[in-house]
């Protein structure tokens, strides 16, 4: 962590990319004991943000005790990120760091810094491409910490987020090449929040799009009609086997149902980040 200290102190003034997850709230909490008048966190609020997410970070802010600022983003506007390629997130980034250093230049914090860790190197990350390309600075990189060491470290400094699943946005739930929709991530996001008032954590509602075929009886010809949506979800190994019980099974399958999925399936791979890459 002293290498982590030394690369922070050579920065007078910056802000941090900020969205109540491990890695930058542990990235905010040292900046606010290096230089707790020279700092400032920013977050950006967009549709793939879960809310409670967002409430969450707006929380910690304050237990940090770190000026705090949100900035609200359109990610929907724009078809290179919802038409989602394999360069979505390169261009969300772009999109989301763009409106994050105008915002903490507006307020005089010319140097923008983000949370990415040694572990996200191994990962296909574009949003990292997109972040060193617009010179968004990425000090835990720098000083070579992984995520493990990030938790050991956060807890040693008494952070309420030390032990929190690790979280991506609601636009990961959807494979690449099916459009992402605002009715999809609401559909995603409340299934997700009724499996935490279960008692899972950490755990993924991936949302796949199912084309039944209609087939004319006077052609081989078939039409694709209407879409439908499929659930598949992720949870921890260790929490299938509750998952998969029937009072329990027969609740999800009735909520995922009631909003919206037509299918309700258990991963019996359970949960691993980067699955959809």
């Amino acid at each position: 962590m002293t290498k982590l200290y030394e690369i922070l102190k050579k920065h007078k003034k910056f802000a941090i990319a900020f969205s109540g997850g491990v890695d930058s709230t542990f990235l905010a909490a040292i900046a606010q004991i290096i230089c707790p008048n020279n700092v400032i966190a920013i977050t950006a609020d967009c549709a793939f943000q879960p809310r409670e997410e967002l409430q969450k970070a707006l929380k910690i802010a304050v237990d940090i005790g770190i000026l705090h600022v949100i900035v609200k983003v359109d990610v929907m506007s724009m078809s290179k990120i919802t038409l989602n390629s394999k360069d979505r997130c390169y261009f969300c980034k772009k999109l989301l760091f763009g409106e994050l250093k105008q915002k903490a230049a507006q307020l005089g914090f010319d140097t923008l810094l983000h949370g990415a860790n040694m572990d996200d190197l191994n990962d296909y990350r574009p949003g990292l491409k997109a972040a060193q390309e617009m010179g968004v600075l990425a000090p835990i990189v720098e000083a070579q910490m992984t995520k493990s060491q990030i938790r050991e470290a956060s807890k040693e400094m008494g952070l309420s987020t030390w032990n929190i699943p690790s979280q991506s946005c609601l636009a990961t739930r959807i494979p690449y090449g099916e459009t992402i929709t605002a009715q999809k991530l609401i559909l995603i996001e409340s299934c997700e929040q009724f499996l935490n008032s279960l008692g899972f954590y950490g755990i993924r509602v991936r949302c796949h799009t199912y084309h039944p075929l209609s087939f004319n009886n006077n052609s081989s010809n078939c039409s694709t009609i209407n879409p439908n949506y499929i659930a598949r979800i992720e949870c921890q190994p260790q929490s299938i086997a509750l998952m998969a019980q029937d009072g329990v099974r027969q609740k999800i399958t009735s909520f995922f149902k009631e909003h919206g999925f037509r299918f309700v399936s258990l991963d019996l791979a359970g949960y691993s980040s980067g699955n959809m890459n």
